[in-house]
């Protein structure tokens, strides 16, 4: 079993931050592994702008976010990009196991990295009744298929929940000819950034339906309408409150969960409500050595918090690791 000083898994913001700032203290063995045939993450499908106020001080799209970091890590040789490279397995010894096209790795790191990212909830998480016809997508497949595809998976929208992602995807189907026919959520407040409501919904007319819930999905072999209701203070249906919307795609944005499978198969003490490590300081779980950063350790709002936090996990892995500052 080959043997690194530090391994890193994943690709996006949060990996290539942790990476650059480890190897600016010190860290001179470092291996990146990344599932996907490119790094960037999530932001690149992210086209619209908004990252790197804080960070960059400039007003930049996701794609070009990452690039500048891209950039600089493939300006690195001390650092060992593998693409299409999906760990499988990972035990308390900070042991691993990656597929790669055609062959299968095993490695054992001095110090581990997690930059796993999260997954999106789905329907079947938020409870809604109904058929399962097409036209039901979570709000980041959406958006992957129409930056990066350049699909319009649907003509007349209503968005469940309203979450940045819902947000922006509802004024990206308005700007690619979609009517936008309705945002729901169930909360008396929305979820998503001040900034998104007023850019994304306000300035483009679209409805926003507080305490209302969508109760049931129809249609056959593609959705047709969804009954929408008001709730109360405690969620429960208000009587005579129910209207019907009708529409083609159905959009869920019912909030992100870390994706931590693989600690946990680590042993690495959980919290289970929020499927994030147990911890007493930003970054670090229950095992000396194995880090977290990025949203598999808590849900960011911004980009420019991940790069700060995961800065610091490359700083705490480099200490680790016996270099000083």
């Amino acid at each position: 079993m080959k043997e690194r000083e530090l391994v890193i898994v994943g690709g996006g913001p949060a990996a290539m931050a942790a990476a650059i700032s480890a190897h600016e203290r010190g860290v001179r063995d470092i291996l990146l592994l990344e599932r996907d045939q490119f790094l960037g993450g999530i932001l690149n499908q992210c086209i619209h702008t908004g990252f790197g106020l804080n960070y960059f001080k400039e007003l930049l799209s996701g794609p070009e976010y990452a690039h500048r970091f891209i950039e600089k890590i493939k300006g690195i040789k001390d650092i060992e990009i593998s693409l299409q490279s999906f760990v499988t397995h990972l035990n308390s010894d900070k042991e691993l196991i990656y597929l790669r096209p055609g062959e299968m790795k095993e490695v054992r790191a001095r110090a581990i990295i997690m930059a796993t990212g999260c997954r999106e909830r789905t329907r079947e998480m938020i409870h809604v009744a109904g058929t399962r016809p097409a036209g039901i997508f979570s709000a980041g497949l959406a958006q992957k298929l129409i930056n990066s595809e350049g699909l319009l998976p649907g003509q007349e929208i209503v968005v469940v929940g309203s979450g940045d992602i819902g947000l922006i995807m509802a004024r990206r189907f308005t700007l690619e000819g979609a009517k936008v026919k309705a945002v729901i959520e169930i909360q008396k407040e929305t979820k998503g950034l001040v900034r998104n409501v007023v850019q994304c919904l306000n300035d483009f007319n679209i409805p926003l339906y507080l305490s209302h819930k969508i109760s049931r999905i129809y249609g056959k072999d593609r959705v047709e309408k969804v009954d929408v209701i008001a709730v109360d203070d405690n969620f429960n249906e208000v009587d005579n409150s129910k209207f019907e919307i009708e529409c083609d795609t159905v959009l869920i944005s019912a909030g992100l969960i870390p994706e931590n499978e693989l600690i946990e198969m680590a042993q690495v003490k959980m919290d289970k409500r929020t499927n994030t490590p147990i911890s007493e300081k930003t970054n670090k779980t229950s095992i000396e050595g194995l880090f977290v950063c990025g949203n598999a350790f808590k849900i960011y709002d911004l980009v420019d918090s991940v790069t700060r936090d995961s800065i610091a996990a490359g700083e705490m892995a480099a200490e680790y690791l016996g270099y000083k500052k």
